[in-house]
């Protein structure tokens, strides 16, 4: 069978397996090799694909819940729309969710996902008390910070590299509404949203949107969005409304033209300072949840979405010089979000670390990739990284000078004999 990530692109062909019961899987890892598991395949590139994949979404139960405590132990396929769906109208709801609610809790787990409240709660992995391993012979280990330690941080962040994770159990947090009292604050420059990340350092959620394109005095411009939980209100979820995108669009739609004019109506539609309204939680936290295979947008290449983080001393100085290069080149996106993070975790191949993220769509096209590796260099001169989770194209050089932690992981990985039995596309291209 064919299959792809998020981004589509690359289209490979696989051998992919399902398993309804532990048992059948730890039969077939024990003859396998060479494969990786696939939860609900919003992995933007490679990462999640090899010669043989594992199908995770059969296991899908949710096996326990304290409604006192708020932990629930579930299997690994469960999405995190499931766990909304059975737990928002109860008053719970994942302490940390990035920007789609339809990938699976194992995939969380293996991306070590962010969220809008970064700067303030960390990772996905910060609500992981602890997890079961199926290993290269289908043994079974229990992971946490105290219990196989190593393998925890090297799992929590490592790409599906450490085994398939069977059963989670996480720490999910209390609220009260499913409302989000949302604040809108125009930035006219980038020095200026720096300025309003730092003052409201205090909100529980902040995230941007950015003008990839413009320039001047205005390359930067963005609108900040501040999110607080409602202090009161309905636990109810909204009807499913989406749009679709039936085919993929012509490459050509999407050009500097089209998205310079999205952008200067989407910075006039939004440059009025809206404080505190009261938005569904959903429209606040997936936004583009609504729109069904918005991935077809790009056209009939596929896309890849560049995400790099640049630690907060050198942030200003390093987006200048990317999003001058992104602007002269014409290559921008409608998509493109600047958050803060907190400090990185203990985790060996996390992607946050203390400073400013930038991440941006861009379609395939033939100029491309030369294009991403000038902005690479610039990323390791400001002692940044690229997100896995995202990439498609990084080198292993790359990625050697970038994730300090890469030896260490690697070293569990031969520990645990795990190098032969799973791999990814990503993987061999990064020499990990």
């Amino acid at each position: 069978m064919k299959l792809t990530g998020w981004g589509r692109f690359p289209v490979i062909q696989v051998r992919g397996q399902s398993f309804n019961n532990q048992e059948a899987l730890s039969d077939y890892l024990q003859s396998a090799d060479g494969c990786v598991a696939h939860g609900m395949g919003r992995s933007y590139g490679d990462s999640a694909l090899s010669e043989q994949v594992i199908f995770t979404r059969r296991f899908n139960k949710i096996l326990s819940f304290d409604p006192q405590t708020g932990i629930v132990v579930c299997e690994s396929g469960v999405s995190l729309a499931e766990l909304i769906d059975a737990f928002l109208p109860r008053g719970w709801f994942p302490a940390v969710v990035p920007g789609t609610k339809y990938i699976s809790v194992g995939g969380a787990i293996a991306s070590d996902v962010h969220g809008k409240n970064h700067h303030k709660v960390g990772c996905f992995s910060e609500q992981v008390l602890a997890f079961e391993l199926m290993g290269p012979q289908g043994e079974v280990v229990r992971c946490s910070r105290r219990e196989n330690a190593p393998l925890f941080h090297a799992t929590c962040g490592g790409m599906g590299l450490t085994g398939v994770i069977l059963r989670a159990e996480l720490s999910l947090k209390p609220i009260l509404s499913s409302s989000i009292r949302e604040s809108l604050i125009p930035a006219r420059n980038l020095e200026e949203v720096f300025r309003l990340f730092e003052e409201n350092l205090a909100a529980t959620y902040s995230v941007a949107w950015i003008d990839c394109l413009a320039k001047h005095e205005h390359q930067g411009r963005s609108i900040l969005m501040l999110g607080e939980p409602a202090e009161a209100g309905l636990l109810t979820l909204p009807s499913a409304k989406t749009w679709t995108v039936p085919m993929g669009l012509p490459g050509f739609c999407l050009n500097q033209y089209s998205v310079s004019l999205f952008n200067y109506f989407y910075y006039q539609l939004k440059s009025n300072f809206v404080a505190g309204r009261l938005v569904p939680l959903e429209e606040f936290f997936f936004p583009l949840d609504k729109i069904a295979h918005w991935n077809k947008l790009y056209g009939r290449r596929g896309f890849t979405q560049y995400q790099l983080v640049l630690p907060k001393e050198a942030s200003l100085a390093g987006l200048k010089l990317i999003l001058g290069r992104i602007a002269g080149a014409g290559l921008g996106s409608f998509l493109a979000v600047l958050k803060l993070f907190g400090p990185e975790n203990a985790n060996y191949l996390s992607f946050p670390l203390g400073g400013y993220t930038l991440a941006l769509d861009f379609k395939i096209q033939n100029r491309l990739f030369p294009f991403l590796d000038e902005l690479d260099r610039i990323v390791l001169d400001h002692g940044g990284r690229l997100y896995l989770t995202k990439d498609v194209r990084m080198s292993r050089e790359v990625f050697q000078k970038s994730y300090p932690r890469w030896e260490q992981f690697a070293q569990i990985r031969e520990l645990y004999r795990l190098t032969e039995k799973f791999n990814s596309l990503q993987s061999k291209r990064l020499g990990v």
